[in-house]
């Protein structure tokens, strides 16, 4: 699910990354927000509050969440110099390798919000986990050509009204509206990220109120695993097909 692109993917492929990625992303979002207080993913909420800070003048209130959301953005644009690197390299699996360092990043950041002073912890996570909501959105952006958006869920939720527009005219029978099992197939996938990330919060609080930073440390070994064993197939089938990557 991290090889093909754009129109070699199909509905299941899509599907698959999607319960995945929004799952953990949903569990290290609500995480965070349990913890300190801030959305790490949420750039809708945290520009509309580094305005309203603006506003009233809190200037360090102000500067924290304009690095939240800079952070964000350098996430992104990280994935994206790794990915257009890989593609000019022809490497297989350069998404994989993105997924493989958000997951070694978690790792050491797990073990900082276990042992680390109060006084740093927050901001230390939040932004930590900025980057990597960025890094991860970027790369399911790219291979997916945006039909998958897994840290946040304002566009799919906007992406379900709009298909959910496009069947109420389909079962009326009003011409133009396109194919209906692609219709029912964007909404399969929408309401599956929506449930994911939806589900992926709610297991995220109840193993970080317990565990705290060992919910990082899951959440990196599970991507590790996946992007690893997605690496382990890319090879495979270079091997079978006499291709060499570089």
């Amino acid at each position: 699910m991290l090889i093909h692109q754009g129109a070699a993917r199909n509905e299941r492929i899509n599907v698959y990354l999607a319960c995945w990625l929004a799952g953990i992303a949903g569990a290290l979002n609500a995480a965070a927000f349990y913890a300190v207080g801030f959305f790490a993913a949420n750039m809708t909420g945290n520009v509309s509050a580094l305005s309203d800070h603006l506003a009233t003048r809190q200037t360090m209130a102000s500067l924290f969440y304009l690095a939240i959301v800079l952070t964000f953005i350098l996430g992104a644009t990280v994935s994206s110099l790794i990915i257009n690197v890989g593609r000019r390299r022809g490497i297989n699996g350069i998404y994989a390798y993105c997924i493989l360092i958000e997951a070694f990043l978690l790792l050491p950041l797990g073990v900082a919000d276990l042992w680390m002073v109060a006084a740093w912890r927050s901001t230390l996570l939040i932004l930590g986990l900025a980057f990597l909501m960025g890094l991860q959105n970027a790369t399911v952006t790219r291979i997916s050509d945006a039909r998958v958006r897994t840290t946040h869920v304002s566009g799919m939720a906007t992406d379900i009204g709009i298909e959910l527009g496009v069947a109420i005219d389909i079962i009326r029978g009003k011409d133009g509206m396109g194919d209906p099992a692609d219709n029912m197939s964007k909404l399969r996938l929408h309401a599956y990220t929506i449930l994911a990330f939806l589900a992926g919060g709610l297991i995220g609080v109840l193993v970080y109120a317990r565990a705290g930073g060992l919910l990082m440390l899951i959440t990196g070994a599970l991507l590790l695993a996946l992007s690893l064993t997605t690496l382990h197939r890319a090879r495979r089938a270079d091997r079978s097909t006499g291709t060499r990557r570089g």
